[in-house]
């Protein structure tokens, strides 16, 4: 298994950019047939280090994460993420 987890800072933390990306990262839910799991979490600590948003997906192969990473449903997500976020951070790993 593949697993693909992003995280989002915020350049302005208000609830509608939050509820914005929250809801376009949630939109990708059964949309793209190699995503297997998708989990978006808000981050509630709020420290210095911390960021805001989390995406957490899941893809049986690294082919799969491939073909997430340019589907159409992806690509306006990208682009809303890169206009609200003043960081992105991506981690891709294999788990048995």
């Amino acid at each position: 298994m593949i697993k693909h987890i992003v995280m989002f800072k915020l350049k302005e933390k208000n609830p509608d950019n939050l509820k914005s990306l929250a809801s376009a990262l949630n939109g990708m839910k059964d949309q793209i047939e190699t995503l297997k799991f998708l989990e978006v979490g808000e981050d509630f600590k709020g420290s210095d280090r911390s960021f805001d948003l989390v995406l957490t997906t899941h893809f049986e192969t690294p082919q799969g994460l491939d073909t997430y990473a340019g589907h159409k449903v992806h690509q306006p997500v990208i682009q809303l993420a890169r206009s609200l976020c003043s960081q992105i951070v991506a981690v891709d790993y294999e788990t048995a």
